[in-house]
């Protein structure tokens, strides 16, 4: 078994932000001469995610406005006792999840026809990192 690791590193500008991953993990399967196999793209923040969806902006908007929900900004959350203020992120990183795999065929990404591969940074305009690790032979 082959594999290759590789680090994307983001400073987003805004505190809440998209970030379209999906030619960039297919560039380094590409890179990697692995033909079969799978690619793991996580989050190495526990305040950011990653997943796998269709790259619409109509959509990203009912996303945003669903995790805002079901984890909305300002509330006075424990964590915030801590003198942080990003309870919502660490909430909405859970809900998205920080990790994907996905499998790699005839040496490409093996996505369905409209699937993108996103990360989603919850509480920005800070260094963060992902890991891409691509595996098989």
């Amino acid at each position: 078994m082959k594999t290759l690791t590789e680090y994307l590193w983001f400073e987003t500008k805004e505190r809440r932000e998209l970030v379209r991953l999906t030619d960039t993990v297919a560039a380094l399967v590409r890179k990697s001469g692995i033909q079969e196999g799978m690619v793991l793209v996580s989050a190495m923040h526990i305040t950011a995610g990653v997943f796998v969806n269709d790259d619409e902006p109509g959509l990203h908007e009912d996303i945003w406005e669903w995790l805002q929900t079901l984890a909305p900004f300002g509330p006075d959350y424990r964590h915030h006792r801590t003198g942080e203020d990003n309870g919502d992120a660490h909430l909405k990183s859970m809900l998205v999840h920080h990790q994907v795999v996905i499998p790699i065929t005839a040496g490409k990404l093996d996505l369905g026809p409209w699937q993108q591969v996103f990360y989603a940074e919850f509480d920005g305009q800070r260094r963060k990192r992902v890991i891409v690790k691509v595996m098989g032979a």
